[in-house]
């Protein structure tokens, strides 16, 4: 067994969570969500909470489920349209919410990862995302400063890892969560496929193990949500005479 692998949520984030932490939440919408290390912060009952993340997941799932219970302080986002009860909360002055571009938010996420402490970039100038923040002008254009990002945890959700936390992520769910791995003090990853050692070609791997603390494994069965399901009507294949072509002569 994995020195890495623990047997469950609750177990994983033993002694990792307290009261006012900054938490990097993968995921995208409600695609590739660590939703059972979400589960476990909520049962703590840790409160006062920043969450970066690219949503806010929706009212009865992902981080609505901290949103329902108070847990959260401060929202770090991009999108948070679909979730009824963030949108009461932040009306009402009872949470806090620093909107991102989308761009802008994955850059500070890796650049807290690499080191770099700030960066400049053009998108935002002279909108409300850039008010307060320093300007700087580099070759006749205006840039704004970013600040890079450094949570105490980050909550992953993976496709496979082997027993030393390498990791690989599967369509979607590979854009917050790589980045998010890198970018925290400790990282706890939720798997839904656990390999041998070796079993990975190196050449796959999102994510090197260094960057994995502690792991579980996602049991059989565990809901996936979609976030909206839209489903394109199926035309009627054209029999040979609707499509004005005379059917093949038998032979």
């Amino acid at each position: 067994m994995s020195r890495k692998l623990y047997p469950d949520a609750r177990a994983a984030l033993d002694g990792l969570l307290r009261d006012g932490m900054l938490i990097h939440s993968g995921g995208f919408g409600l695609c590739g969500i660590p939703s059972l290390l979400i589960e476990a912060i909520r049962d703590s009952g840790v409160k006062d909470l920043t969450f970066v993340s690219n949503n806010a997941g929706v009212d009865d799932a992902g981080l609505g489920l901290l949103l329902k219970t108070r847990q959260i302080r401060r929202m770090i986002a991009s999108y948070v349209g679909e979730n009824a009860e963030f949108a009461r909360q932040y009306l009402a002055g009872e949470l806090e919410i620093e909107f991102n571009p989308q761009g802008t938010l994955a850059e500070r996420i890796r650049a807290g990862g690499a080191g770099i402490p700030a960066f400049f970039t053009r998108t935002g100038v002279g909108t409300a995302v850039a008010e307060g923040k320093p300007t700087q002008e580099f070759d006749g254009v205006t840039y704004v400063m970013e600040r890079g990002i450094m949570a105490d945890l980050a909550i992953i959700h993976a496709w496979k890892a082997d027993p030393e936390g390498n990791l690989v992520f599967r369509k979607t769910a590979r854009n917050f969560n790589p980045v998010m791995a890198t970018a925290a003090r400790v990282t706890v990853v939720q798997v839904e496929e656990m390999v041998g050692q070796g079993e990975l070609d190196p050449d796959h791997i999102h994510t090197p193990g260094i960057y994995t603390k502690r792991m579980i494994l996602v049991p059989p069965g565990t809901e996936k949500r979609i976030e909206q399901r839209t489903v394109r009507k199926r035309s009627e294949p054209a029999t040979p005479a609707a499509a004005g072509t005379d059917p093949l002569p038998a032979r």
